[in-house]
């Protein structure tokens, strides 16, 4: 019998990583899910990663813990308001400082050894270059030069014939077709939370970048938005 394949897919809690799931599922990968507990001022999203994981049926789910308040500098690690109420011009310029420092190499490297031990050659990631928000991270050029380093450091990459491959999926697609997308593979989008400043029941704001764009997503996709909001 041929062993399913695996991947190990991070999962926020958010819109985004609960699509990637389900896309990965569809594709027919085992799903090991990796989670970050790291010092996050919306820990909420971790109860959310909880029920995405269970709902959609990953094979194993994993919380790793750092703490990224050690270095600040943003605003999901720091003291330091969220910008609520940006129009779409201004959230299409500059790095916001919703920016966590070097967040996506962290999450990626450890992913990266999860999927070492367990022998999956796939690992993926929910990163979006149109509704991005301006993070460098999440741009394909950043994304190549990463699978190039993991095929590079590690002993899997070096000494196996598959090369290890960083799949995002979401990458070219906008908010309203990932949700169209995630709908269609049974994604329950009431499960997840994407805001920035949610409060401690787990209500989002409604204000930040990532509310404006996720309800934007919802409007134009013609689908009814899920989310609690605080008002």
């Amino acid at each position: 019998m041929e062993t399913q394949k695996k991947a190990v897919v991070l999962l926020s809690g958010g819109l985004d990583s609960a699509t990637v799931i389900a896309i990965a599922r569809d594709q027919g990968f085992d799903v090991h899910a990796i989670s970050f507990r790291y010092g996050q001022r919306h820990s909420v999203e971790l109860t959310a990663a909880d029920r995405v994981a269970k709902y959609l049926g990953v094979r194993e789910h994993k919380t790793a813990e750092i703490d990224l308040r050690l270095f600040g500098g943003s605003a999901l690690t720091a003291d330091i308001d969220v910008p609520k109420d940006r129009s779409d011009d201004d959230m299409s310029h500059d790095i916001p400082v919703t920016y966590v420092p070097a967040r996506n190499t962290i999450f990626l490297s450890f992913a990266l050894a999860y999927a070492e031990v367990i022998g999956a050659k796939d690992i993926f990631i929910g990163v979006n270059a149109l509704d991005y928000s301006g993070y460098p991270d999440c741009r394909p050029d950043y994304i190549a030069a990463y699978e190039k380093m993991a095929n590079l450091a590690t002993k899997a990459g070096v000494t196996d014939d598959e090369k290890i491959r960083i799949g995002t999926p979401l990458i070219d697609m906008t908010k309203a077709e990932i949700v169209s997308v995630g709908t269609k593979l049974g994604v329950d989008y009431s499960m997840t939370i994407s805001c920035y400043d949610p409060d401690t029941e787990g209500r989002a704001c409604g204000h930040c970048d990532s509310c404006q764009l996720r309800a934007k997503g919802f409007k134009e996709a013609g689908l009814k938005d899920p989310t609690l909001y605080q008002d």
